[in-house]
């Protein structure tokens, strides 16, 4: 395992807690950031979750991992040779950052240098072409070399080949279950030569996770999180890859695709892109170009890792406040500043309703700080 960078680390008490609190059910990474800006710690809002699930109208209290259950899944990380980056430590992605309710906690095999390079995310198909596998490995190849890393799912196919031409040089895997259960099972074998080359293998579900259909945009925002550019050179109309193309132009990521031929449905979802106004990608050079006035920005910095003030004395909501949220809310998604202005309660005291019936199971957060009903 690599060596740590320096700079502000969680302590070993609060890595376990996050990582309880991180595992609860109903605990996303939106009500994970909510929780500890309202209470404090992770230790603290442990305590209070019955209490919310409760006032949330939960028809069930979930059940809390215990320590002895976190203590396990960190030992089996450091067996893997891997650890848990908190957000906010040196090791974690910086561009990962800057999303939208990015994971609190990521566990990693590899290096943390890889992530401080400049990075390109190159997706396609899982049934590629011969002349798409070699288009991607030179890809990522030709911008390795020119000091990008290259970010992928490790899906058989695209994902491979890019992994494959750029683990010479810093490459990022991105699974969709966890990190102790390769996926594709063939890659078992790349996943550990990218960590032991200077890459990383990554993911935010718990170790033994069994990747599931839901499971896998999940990992796709990741990709396109990671990366500046996201290049699609094999992709049918409806795909995974044009998922990845959709999230990385909703955070504002470059996108890239290569043409193909009119007659081969994996190209129709590039095609499409390129009508739609991406940039055309024939050689790394149209890839370089548009990301060199990117490549040497840095992110907006994050908050320090300090976990926030105990604000936990502010008063709970009323069944009133909880009443009219729930009457602003539908199954179609509305912006929290739309409920405020309907409301005309607090913004402190609409989180507060949105973490207890988030907590709760009763609602669905969604990209721009949206939210919905579940039915």
């Amino acid at each position: 395992m690599s060596a740590q960078a320096a700079g502000p680390r969680l302590s070993d008490r609060q890595r376990l807690a996050w990582l309880r609190l991180i595992r609860t059910p109903n605990v996303g990474p939106a009500s994970f950031r909510e929780l500890i800006n309202r209470f404090g710690s992770a230790e603290a809002a442990l305590e209070m979750l019955p209490e919310l699930m409760i006032s949330g109208g939960a028809n069930r209290i979930v059940r809390i991992p215990s320590v002895a259950e976190a203590e396990a899944e960190l030992d089996a990380a450091r067996r893997a040779g891997a650890r848990f980056v908190g957000i906010g430590e040196a090791d974690y992605p910086p561009l990962l950052k800057t999303l939208d309710n990015p994971p609190p906690l990521l566990a990693v095999k590899g290096e943390g240098a890889v992530f401080r390079m400049p990075a390109v995310a190159i997706v396609g198909a899982r049934n590629a072409s011969l002349a798409g596998i070699k288009m991607a490995r030179i890809l990522a190849a030709d911008l390795g070399r020119e000091g990008y890393a290259i970010v992928s799912g490790l899906a058989r196919g695209i994902d491979t080949a890019a992994h494959k031409g750029s683990v010479s040089t810093g490459t990022i895997g991105v699974l969709a279950g966890g990190l102790d259960v390769p996926y594709p099972p063939e890659n078992a074998g790349l996943c550990d030569e990218i960590a032991n080359r200077g890459g990383a293998i990554v993911s935010e579900m718990p170790f033994a996770w069994q990747p599931r259909a839901q499971d896998f945009p999940r990992r796709n925002r990741l990709v396109a999180g990671m990366a500046l550019g996201l290049v699609v050179v094999e992709a049918a109309q409806r795909s995974g890859s044009l998922i990845s193309a959709r999230l990385a132009n909703d955070m504002g990521r470059l996108v890239f695709a290569v043409p193909g031929s009119p007659l081969d449905p994996r190209a129709a979802g590039c095609n499409a892109l390129l009508k739609d106004g991406v940039t055309l990608v024939t050689e790394a050079a149209d890839v370089l170009s548009a990301l060199a006035p990117l490549a040497g920005t840095r992110p907006p910095r994050t908050a320090p890792l300090a976990e926030a003030p105990d604000i936990s004395a502010l008063p709970p909501p009323g069944e009133n406040d909880r009443a009219d949220v729930l009457e602003a809310l539908g199954p179609t998604p509305t912006g929290i500043d739309e409920i405020i202005r309907h409301t005309g309660l607090s913004a402190a005291q609409i989180a507060m309703v949105l973490l207890e019936l988030d907590l709760a199971g009763r609602i669905e957060r969604h990209a721009g700080g949206n939210v919905s009903l579940i039915a």
